[in-house]
C-alpha cells in the first residue's frame, strides 16, 4: 500500500488574524509557522518518505522545506492540491464572513455551497481525491508526504473516510498536523488524524485575573 501523509501548512499571519487568505499569493510561513515546519521534519526525519508534493501557495511550499532539506529530496507542486478558490470571500475576516447566510450554508450543507466567483467544495473535494490518486499509482507501495491546505484534507479525509461531503467540518485539522492514510490495496485505512505530537491544544486557557481596587 501507499502510505499518504497530509500535512497542512503552518501558521501565518493571517492565520493568526483570523483572515482568509484563500489564493492570494506572498502569504508566508509567520516565525511560529516556520518553528512548526522545522519541528515537522524533525518529527518525520526517520519516516521513509520517497516523494514529496506540495500545494504551489508559499505557505505551502515553506511548510515542505525543512522536510526536503533534511530527505535531500525535490518538492513537486501541483495546482489541484492549492488552497479552496474562494473567490470574493478571499481577503476577508472570518469573524465578518460569519455573519452571512453562505457562511450558515458552509456550515450546515457545505455540498450545496459554492463560493462566489470561486468553487464548490465539492469540486474541491473531487480535485484533491483525483490528485491524489494519481500520486499513489505513482508511488506504489511507498511513503509520501502532501503538504496542502485545512480544508483540503478535511475533504479527503471525509472522502476516504466513507462519509458525505455534509459532515466534513466535523473533521479538525490544526496548522502543521498530520494525517496519514493508506491506500492501494483493499479498503482505505485512516492511520493518524491531526497529529501534531503537542497537546498543547487540549489545555484551556487560564482565566483572567481580576484587578482589586483603583
Amino acid at each position: 500500500m501507499t502510505v499518504l501523509l497530509l500535512i497542512r501548512h503552518g501558521v501565518t499571519p493571517s492565520t493568526d488574524r483570523g483572515v482568509l487568505s484563500g489564493w492570494t499569493p506572498g502569504i508566508h510561513l509567520s516565525e511560529r509557522g516556520r518553528e512548526q515546519a522545522d519541528r515537522l521534519a524533525e518529527r518525520l526525519h526517520d519516516v521513509p518518505i520517497r516523494a514529496i508534493y506540495s500545494s504551489p501557495l508559499e505557505r505551502c511550499r515553506e511548510t515542505a522545506a525543512p522536510l526536503a532539506a533534511a530527505l535531500r529530496a525535490k518538492v513537486a507542486t501541483r495546482a489541484s492540491l492549492g488552497e479552496v478558490r474562494y473567490g470574493d470571500w478571499t481577503g476577508r475576516p472570518l469573524k465578518q464572513l460569519a455573519r452571512t447566510k453562505l457562511w450558515q450554508l458552509v456550515q450546515s450543507v457545505p455540498s450545496r455551497a459554492r463560493f462566489p466567483d470561486g468553487e464548490s467544495l465539492l469540486e474541491v473535494q473531487e480535485r484533491a481525491v483525483r490528485e491524489i490518486e494519481r500520486i499513489v499509482g505513482s508511488h506504489p507501495k511507498a511513503a509520501v508526504a502532501i503538504c496542502t491546505h485545512g480544508d483540503v484534507i478535511r475533504l479527503a479525509l471525509a472522502h476516504y473516510v466513507g462519509v458525505h461531503a455534509d459532515l466534513f467540518q466535523r473533521l479538525i485539522v490544526e496548522p502543521a498536523s498530520v494525517s496519514v492514510i493508506a491506500l492501494g490495496e483493499g479498503v482505505p485505512r485512516i492511520l493518524k488524524m491531526n497529529d501534531t505530537g503537542d497537546l498543547a491544544s487540549l489545555i484551556p486557557p487560564k482565566p483572567a485575573r481580576r484587578k482589586v481596587g483603583g
